[in-house]
């Protein structure tokens, strides 16, 4: 432990601190002060400030039209109801998401494009945000790309980087991941992620168009499906009609 003299003074524990400590040990500096010895220690939230620092960028990652989505509003409130009892599982989801982040569970929604998948999983990864937890959204082709972008730079350090955050953040949200058959580097990469994840037990949550479980496979490897299918479990099911194209009709 450090005395608090030899701190540095850009180190000391401050004030004022942008949010409280969630384990109610300190007074929201990461720093908790031992007045008898005159010493301070790191305080248990102090990993967890130190990520949500680093991720903080990461908020811009949100599209402006998803920006104020929320189950209470809609049309994720819709979604939810005709969702019926996978609906009332969900918001459960949303309530009790810091436990479900620790506990490194997951979700996954399927379906045809225009259904309300990206809706729905957006606004969780916006409640994570909330609850001051560090998320990275990634469209399937946009990951793909900076992996094969990383891949081929001759500087290791901004593949490590880059893998580092996919697998550091509390909360990792993919979007279209079944957009594209990446080719077997990229595969290997990605499962890698994935398996680095699963043996953390750090949260995924993602959308894929397909019709069944099993045709995931085919775009992210077996492997890769099967892991996913334990961290995130039996996907939500979104068949309706396309919302995007009912809204030009009726527009």
């Amino acid at each position: 432990m450090a005395e608090l003299r030899d701190l540095n003074p850009h180190m000391r524990p401050r004030s004022g601190t942008d949010y409280p400590c969630p384990h109610g040990l300190c007074g929201g500096e990461g720093f908790v002060l031992d007045d008898e010895t005159n010493t301070a220690r790191p305080c248990e939230c102090r990993v967890q400030r130190i990520t949500h620092a680093r991720s903080r960028r990461l908020r811009n990652q949100i599209p402006d039209k998803y920006r104020d989505v929320a189950f209470e509003r809609e049309p994720a409130r819709t979604l939810l109801a005709e969702l019926g009892t996978l609906g009332s599982y969900l918001r459960e989801f949303h309530r009790k998401i810091e436990a479900k982040l620790d506990a490194g569970e997951g979700l996954w929604f399927m379906g045809p494009p225009g259904t309300g998948k990206t809706t729905l999983a957006m606004a969780l990864s916006i409640e994570a945000m909330r609850r001051r937890r560090a998320v990275a959204i990634y469209t399937a082709p946009q990951l793909m790309s900076h992996i094969y972008a990383a891949q081929k730079n001759p500087d290791p350090g901004d593949q490590d980087d880059l893998l580092r955050r996919m697998v550091g953040v509390d909360l990792l949200h993919l979007e279209d991941l079944a957009a594209i058959a990446p080719n077997d580097w990229v595969l290997q990469t990605f499962y890698s992620v994935v398996n680095d994840r699963y043996q953390e037990q750090r949260s995924i949550v993602f959308t894929a168009d397909v019709k069944q479980p099993p045709d995931l496979a085919d775009f992210v490897g077996q492997r890769t499906y099967s892991r996913l299918m334990e961290m995130c479990g039996d996907p939500i099911p979104m068949f309706g009609q396309d919302y995007r194209i009912q809204a030009m009709r009726g527009a």
